[in-house]
This record gives C-alpha cells, structure tokens and sequence, in this order.
C-alpha cells in the first residue's frame, strides 16, 4: 500500500514504515504529524484517485530530527569581464517516519 500525498507544497510517494527527508516543519522530534492532503490512494491494485484529494484518508508520520542537506555551490562567471561570484546554500529538512496510511 503506497499513497502521493502533498506535504509543504511537494508530492511524496509514502509507504508505511519509510524515512523521508521533507522541507523544515514547525514541529518537536517525536511530534506526531497528521497529512490530509492526499492526491492519490493504491491498496494492493485498487488504486482511488483524488479531485483534488482523496476524502477521509490520511497519512500519519512521526519527526525523527531535524537537519540540513548537502551544500549547493552557486557559482556566477561572466568570462573577459573579472567578475565571479561564489555563493553556497544548505536546505532545513525535517526527516519523517510514515506510521500508517489511513
């Protein structure tokens, strides 16, 4: 059993018991989190599609911690005129363990 659910703006394929990694959410390590945006519901070949979302499902997840991704260099370079421009950036991330699909 698999669902798409749409958490901070983003689609996830989740399954019961797996770690994602999502964008930072306002929560405490151990919180419980609750996702009722779910877009599409597949249990064993019945698959039930959402207009927008599928009603009275849900996706429950614990927070594991809390950290930062893998640095991304921005480098700019505009060639004969001297300027480069380096730039990095790391992303909050919150890691999630799916409980169950409801």
């Amino acid at each position: 059993m698999y669902a798409i659910v749409d958490i901070a703006g983003q689609q996830f394929k989740v399954e019961a018991g797996k770690q994602i990694f999502v964008n930072r959410q306002a929560a405490e390590v151990g919180d419980a989190l609750s996702f009722d945006k779910v877009l599409l519901l597949d249990n064993e070949g019945k698959v039930k599609v959402g207009a927008p979302y599928v009603k009275g499902s849900a996706v429950k997840a614990t927070v594991l911690e809390h950290c930062k991704a893998d640095k991304v260099i921005v480098f700019k370079k505009k060639r004969r005129k001297g300027y480069q421009k380096k730039n990095g950036h790391r992303q909050y991330l919150t890691k999630i363990q799916i409980e169950e699909i409801a």
